[in-house]
């Protein structure tokens, strides 16, 4: 191939190749629009679409589509430390019954041993007795007596001791039964409270487990998105609350609380600003039943622990017919529960991260009313 070929073929590809660069290039700037020029040091503009030396370019604000996914998935989380938590408290509050029955039995065991002692001792010395007496019965020296007083002296004495045998021999056969049981159902009682043991445990690190889950998904979030996310949250609260008041459920309701409803309400409202702590009971900060447990046991009628137990075992009512002081259950699985405060208003400690608070009865969705007081 020649000279003047070999110039032009070059001169082909050179084009090619800077053809190609542009085109790559322009589809390049098409997809991502040129960024402002900012000004350097020197008074040049920047290259387009480069950040200026030494700063960092701003992250896309969360869309808020994204941050209503990232609430519902706080919801969980917190919803799943609530059933927790109530499986902490229900398994707590079994293993302090358990611990108190327990030392109520290696009580009776105690005073059981003492009593067995004494009847041995008893023994002992019917036999001591016997023994200074010549080492004869009282049936033998019955028998060998002569003396007619003596010997109706003796019918009573003999007919009285082997009362007083038998009655000896049976007090510590019972009692030996009685230890045995005692022992038995102590054994039985241990075993159960470390079972609930183990289940506190258990649901302890669970709480711990979502918790930490929910405040690392909030650590992630910039200020201006945690603040739109309460904003959200606020939002939804608002219009839960708005339709619950417009379903006319209040109607006609009455506001008139019982004496005890008082002293409850005032009980919760002097907890306003406490923050919530799973399994707390107070003074100083709170979970939700154990505001309300806590609530009701001030006003002098004392409730069960846990949400869910305070559901099963307090007498319903309806909505309709509740009045303040009653309590507001919550979720599928009475997993919350909130202090009816009137005008459709609740006092309640929310989950952690917050405090004790009064917000609309109806934002949450709400499973029946309990009324702790007939």
């Amino acid at each position: 191939m020649g000279s003047g070929k070999c110039g032009l073929l070059a001169a082909a590809v050179t084009v090619v190749c800077a053809v190609t660069v542009l085109a790559g290039a322009g589809t390049a700037f098409a997809s991502v629009p040129p960024e402002p020029s900012v000004a350097t040091a020197s008074g040049s503009p920047a290259p387009t679409g480069s950040p200026a030396p030494g700063t960092t370019p701003a992250p896309a604000p969360t869309p808020d589509k994204d941050l209503e996914k990232i609430r519902e998935q706080l919801d969980r989380l917190y919803h799943d430390a609530a059933v927790a938590t109530d499986a902490y408290n229900a398994a707590e509050e079994k293993a302090e019954k358990q611990s108190a029955e327990l030392d109520d039995l290696n009580e009776r065991i105690a005073e059981g041993k003492r009593k067995l002692q004494r009847l041995k001792d008893q023994a002992g010395a019917t036999a001591r007795a016997q023994y200074r007496d010549g080492g004869l019965p009282p049936m033998a020296r019955f028998l060998l007596t002569d003396d007619p007083q003596r010997f109706a002296d003796s019918a009573a004495t003999i007919l009285n001791g082997e009362r007083a045998t038998r009655k000896l021999l049976t007090e510590t056969a019972r009692t030996q039964d009685e230890l045995r049981g005692y022992a038995d159902d102590a054994a039985a009682r241990m075993k159960k409270l470390e079972a609930d043991r183990a289940a506190k445990d258990a649901a302890k690190k669970k709480i711990e487990k979502r918790i930490a889950d929910a405040e690392l998904l909030e650590s992630r979030l910039e200020k201006k998105e945690k603040e739109r996310l309460a904003e959200l949250e606020r939002q939804a609260a608002r219009a839960a609350q708005t339709a619950w008041l417009d379903s006319g459920v209040l109607d006609g309701i009455s506001d008139k609380a019982s004496a005890e409803g008082k002293k409850a309400v005032a009980f919760a409202t002097a907890q306003l600003g406490k923050p919530y702590v799973w399994g707390a009971e107070g003074p100083d900060s709170f979970d939700c039943s154990g505001l309300t447990s806590q609530a009701w046991a001030a006003a002098g009628h004392p409730i069960p622990r846990t949400s869910q137990e305070q559901w099963r075992q307090l007498p319903h009512v309806a909505v309709k017919d509740m009045r303040p002081g009653d309590l507001i259950i919550y979720f599928g699985d009475a997993t919350h529960v909130a202090m009816y405060a009137g005008d459709g208003k609740i006092i309640h400690a929310p989950r952690p991260g917050r405090t004790v608070t009064v917000t609309g009865a109806g934002t949450m969705p709400i499973l029946g009313v309990v009324r702790p007081h007939a």
